[in-house]
């Protein structure tokens, strides 16, 4: 395969912003709530209609990669061959209908299983996070990790979210981390928090839940290209079919393990 990895980068991010604007129409404009899974497992029209978007812009230049999304009848795993884009259409859907502007568009290309190109845009907060191979970038500006090393001075976040049934679990997750770090944030959208992480404006996010790769993926490959370090609750380097996340700015990255892996 050739390296077009700058290409697919200019790709992701046409995507990522026809798409953002698509979502940002909507956004406080009472549009209709539906219901998936579970009841705080939402979905709108906007959703849909976004990732729409996206993929025809995809398809424009890549017509016949594979298709990773989180809404209707998209690949739901990222083949381990082959290249692939990974798109959430509306990252924070449960913010975004209750116009918190805490959400994202977020399109990811992956080659073999593994991200080459991410963007994260996020129209109501006005930032858009870019990652290619030479970095991260925030609105056009380079950043990176945060460089904290004490844990009592950290802002860790607990991330992706626990069903009904596993509240018990999201609470022993909360603890660990206030009994290790200085504070938590939770912000309902694991993409924009590892854009967080990956900016330096979080020490760390955790989850012991099973991250869908729409989640994840794109945020994954900012908080790396910026210096940090993710894997799983085992330690073992995170990929898009692991089973749980600890990104961290690669200081008391073990601790953070710790803090999932005691209540897993």
């Amino acid at each position: 395969m050739t390296d077009d990895a700058d290409e697919r980068l200019a790709v992701a991010k046409r995507a990522a912003s026809a798409g953002s604007e698509v979502a940002a129409e909507s956004f406080r404009g009472g549009i209709e709530v539906e219901t998936k899974s579970e009841k705080t497992d939402v979905v709108t029209e906007a959703d849909r209609q976004t990732q729409r978007r996206v993929i025809e812009v995809v398809r424009e230049e890549y017509p016949d990669d594979a298709i990773v999304g989180e809404e209707e009848d998209e690949l739901k795993a990222v083949p381990d061959e082959g290249d692939a884009w990974v798109i959430d259409p509306i990252d924070g859907t449960n913010n975004y209908v209750r116009s918190i502007p805490v959400w994202t568009t977020s399109v990811a290309a992956v080659r073999d299983g593994e991200p080459v190109a991410a963007v994260n845009d996020c129209p109501a907060l006005g930032d858009t996070y870019v990652a290619g191979r030479d970095g991260v970038r925030r609105n056009g500006e380079p950043v990176s990790v945060s460089e904290k090393t004490d844990p009592e001075t950290f802002a860790v976040a607990p991330t992706i979210w626990w069903g009904f049934d596993r509240r018990d679990e999201y609470a022993g997750v909360c603890e660990g981390l206030l009994e290790r770090f200085a504070d938590i944030r939770r912000f309902g959208s694991a993409q924009v928090t590892l854009g967080m992480v990956a900016a330096g404006s979080l020490e760390g996010a955790v989850t012991n839940v099973d991250p869908n790769p729409w989640d994840t993926v794109a945020g994954v490959h900012m908080v790396r290209q910026a210096g940090g370090t993710v894997t799983d609750l085992h330690g073992d380097r995170w990929r898009h079919d692991s089973e749980s996340l600890v990104a961290s700015n690669g200081e008391a990255h073990d601790e953070l393990v710790a803090a999932v892996r005691d209540v897993a």
